[in-house]
């Protein structure tokens, strides 16, 4: 420990943020439990995934409680964040994610408060989990639960570390368990597991530190280590740490193990990269006469003496202080960043909780990348890019520049050390590619929209074209065996042979359409990088259109995407299913009636292919009828259209009316129709998975009456649900106000002024928001009853479209 002692007492200046509380408070509109239960009352199946616990904007830590799925033991179906409102707490832990579907990842380096340990088997979870007695209590920043054993436990964090408070009631012990090898557990081939780890302490229990070796989880990928350093404001009268044979801690009575003690100082699961180690941990027992206990956590993923500087950022024992330090920096970093007028307290609080959930993940993990020294920023927990890159990152790109600045080039670093940017990617490995690359669709709306500062765009490019020409190695994985699931595209041999994904491979349709849009990407940033590859990589993204097949009817359409051989022949299919939706399936999570409307970047060609305007608005019409769809998309699925609002590929969907002259009022009527259905301020409030916050950032969008094209420097104009919006378009001072009359008479635009001017155009371009010279703008809308066709000028850009 002698090491430790001198990392602690050389500690550097706080690395706290002192961020200046805004003037108003948004955080008070923030409801933490919106989207942590599904249809099943205190169940979290189906629900949003989100975490409730404490952290920061892109915190490396977010510290909150581990539940079982309902108050019976069951693992079964274990929220991926770790939270269900119903169930008994097993532990409260450093590391989550939030809004993800797939399979858990993390739920680690724990601490459990006990009051006993009398009947107790620390090796097993069942005979420790404690209910809880009343509803948990959660603000940013801030969580309090109530535990049956009469421990009241709070936490809140900084960007690195944790701090957790018990108090203990009157009559019972006071302890504090380790148990190193707990994580979020689940069931399947995707499961995480505990396989080493390491423990130290001092002399007197005050402080102990290590590291937990874990694997797999949704990313999968091989042993990762998580350092930790803690302290207690209380020194124990006893600490002893444990070992017991590798056993999974949520059924070891099955092996009936049993814990041994050592009153030694230091302890090894096993030989270090033996993945059968033993589970290790620490039991501490506190005074009787104390009636709290206080500890803070710190975590790093490079070595333990680091997470001991990281302890620093929470310089006091007040928790309380703590909570309001991330308040503030929630004010001051993102929810002032859109400042809304409404007297309408629902709303308020869907809008500032959407805004807060966008902004949980990747986590800003820079300077504690394990693999390589590098000056760039450093992000992790992309979960998943396929599912963010539509419109939660453009979100961010519009109101924190700075920080998408920071995303893409951390992005690009990983390419120059692991050949491919990730689509998933969590503990440090690029893992589960649902699509596309859509990093380069990332990296493309950043271009188009003049993100320059620090970017290296030769790199950046070169990086994209990785993704376009280099076939990445099949990892064989068990849902899809035919293509790589950890990196790039897996069906890059069939696209650059016959322009499209045949099905041969996974996924086949929508990976047609996913490498079609990716390769527009590529064609936008190559126009200012690599002028010659244009018409190249424009070339490749009419890949969709070699798949169209016009002879394929449905529901009276005729004209739809279909899974093609080689020599043009079509694979039988149903265009309104795609069976299981899933790794194997012919689309990933969306049917082909939905994947054929999927063309952002060509609607105009699109637009012709289904038979022409006309033809258009009656098939989009159609995706918002009731009772016509056929597949459960990736167990995801909300309602009964083919419209599906809990899955990604329909996020565009409602809006494609703009596309047609003088309908956008079918886009605002669309808007309010799902908004108002599948959102709102309950628990059950978010249709499905938020992945990583993708469904909150849809409704933002939305609620502020614009939403992005992505890949292009464009918006559709919805219709505000706000009097007054002010955005501040990150640091730079200038703002675009949103004002709006009329809200009450009706939701459809009657007349719409831009920066003073009358607009007739149902698109507006990036410069229109943040003005030619970053100076901003204004809009100024006027909402009545009546469905006025005020769009009278040209129709969004199809840059995609061309002829030879």
């Amino acid at each position: 420990m002698r090491w430790l002692r001198k990392a602690v007492t050389s500690l550097v200046a706080s690395t706290a943020v002192s961020a200046q509380s805004s003037t108003r408070d948004y955080t008070k509109h923030v409801n933490l439990f919106i989207g942590t239960e599904g249809p099943v009352s205190g169940s979290a199946y189906s629900a949003g995934n989100v975490f409730p616990g404490a952290t920061l904007p892109f915190g490396a830590v977010k510290v909150g409680i581990d539940t079982t799925r309902r108050a019976r033991w069951n693992v079964s179906y274990s929220a991926n964040a770790g939270y269900t409102p119903d169930g008994n707490v097993t532990a409260i832990t450093m590391l989550h994610e939030s809004g993800t579907g797939g399979a858990p990842t993390y739920g680690l380096i724990p601490q459990m408060p006990l009051v006993t340990v009398e009947g107790v088997n620390l090796l097993d979870n069942l005979t420790y989990m404690q209910p809880r007695t009343q509803e948990d209590i959660a603000s940013v920043g801030y969580y309090k639960t109530h535990l049956l054993n009469g421990v009241t436990a709070e936490m809140s964090a900084s960007m690195h570390a944790g701090i957790m408070k018990y108090q203990y009631p009157e009559n019972g012990g006071r302890y504090v368990l380790v148990d190193l090898s707990h994580f979020i557990p689940s069931t399947g081939k995707k499961e995480q597991f505990y396989s080493n780890g390491f423990m130290e302490r001092s002399e007197d229990g005050s402080w102990y530190s290590g590291y937990g070796v874990y694997r797999e989880g949704w990313a999968w990928g091989g042993d990762y280590r998580v350092y930790f350093c803690a302290q207690f404001d209380t020194t124990p009268v006893k600490t002893q740490l444990f070992s017991g044979r590798a056993t999974d801690p949520y059924w070891p009575n099955t092996t009936d193990v049993k814990p041994a003690f050592t009153d030694s100082t230091r302890i090894q699961g096993g030989t270090i990269g033996y993945q059968y180690a033993d589970r290790i941990g620490s039991l501490f027992e506190f005074p009787a006469h104390v009636s709290s206990v206080t500890s803070k956590v710190g975590i790093s993923w490079v070595s333990a003496e680091k997470a001991c500087r990281f302890l620093e950022e929470i310089p006091g024992w007040d928790l309380h202080s703590t909570a309001e330090e991330a308040k503030a920096r929630w004010n001051t970093e993102v929810l002032s960043k859109i400042d809304v007028q409404t007297g309408n307290q629902t709303q308020l609080e869907m809008f500032y909780t959407g805004l807060y959930h966008s902004h949980l993940l990747p986590s800003d993990r820079t300077g504690e990348n394990p693999n390589w020294q590098s000056d760039e920023p450093y992000y992790d927990d992309f979960y998943t890019i396929w599912d963010t890159f539509r419109c939660l990152l453009p979100l961010t790109t519009l109101i924190l520049p700075k920080r998408s600045t920071d995303i893409v080039r951390a992005l690009i670093d990983i390419w120059r050390f692991e050949r491919f940017m990730p689509d998933g990617r969590s503990h440090n490995h690029n893992g589960r590619v649902q699509g596309g690359s859509n990093a380069d669709n990332v990296l493309a709306d950043a271009y188009v929209k003049g993100l320059r500062d620090g970017i290296n765009w030769t790199d950046g490019y070169m990086a994209m074209k990785t993704n376009a020409e280099l076939q990445p190695y099949n990892n064989f994985d068990f849902e899809d065996p035919t293509g790589s699931t950890k990196e790039g595209r897996g069906g890059l041999q069939d696209w650059k042979q016959y322009g499209y994904v045949t099905p041969a491979r996974g996924r086949c349709l929508s990976k047609t359409v996913d490498y079609s849009l990716n390769d527009f990407s590529l064609s936008q940033v190559a126009r200012g990088e690599a002028p010659q590859d244009v018409a190249l990589y424009l070339n490749r993204s009419r890949g969709w259109q070699k798949t169209w097949n016009p002879d394929v009817e449905s529901l009276n359409f005729t004209g739809f995407l279909a899974p093609t051989y080689p020599n043009g022949s079509i694979q039988a299919y149903d265009p309104l299913s795609c069976g299981a939706c899933d790794w194997i399936s012919i689309a990933y999570e969306g049917v082909p009636w939905e994947y054929s409307f999927s063309i952002p970047f060509d609607m105009q060609t699109l637009t012709t292919k289904m038979g022409g305007p006309e033809h258009f608005e009656t098939r989009l019409d159609t995706m918002f009828t009731p009772n016509l769809t056929r597949s459960n998309q990736g167990g995801n699925s909300a309602g009964s259209t083919i419209f599906n609002p809990g899955n990604e590929p329909s996020f565009m969907t409602p809006f494609l009316y703009n596309y047609l002259p003088r309908k956008q009022h079918r886009s605002v009527q669309r808007s309010r129709e799902v908004v108002d259905q599948y959102y709102n301020n309950g628990r059950s409030g978010i249709p499905g998975n938020d992945d990583a916050g993708s469904m909150s950032s849809w409704l933002v969008w939305n609620m502020i009456g614009l939403y992005p094209v992505v890949t292009q420097p464009v918006y559709l104009v919805l219709a505000p649900r706000f009097e007054d919006i002010t955005v501040r378009l990150g640091d730079s001072g200038s703002t675009l106000t949103i004002k709006t009359t009329g809200l009450g008479q009706g939701p459809y635009v009657q007349n719409l002024k831009v920066n003073g001017r009358p607009w007739t155009k149902s698109w507006l371009a990036h410069e229109d928001l943040v003005g030619a010279n970053g100076e901003g703008s204004s809009l100024e809308f006027v909402l009545g009853s009546e469905k006025m066709e005020w769009d009278t000028g040209e129709v969004p850009p199809s840059p995609g479209s061309f002829t030879d």
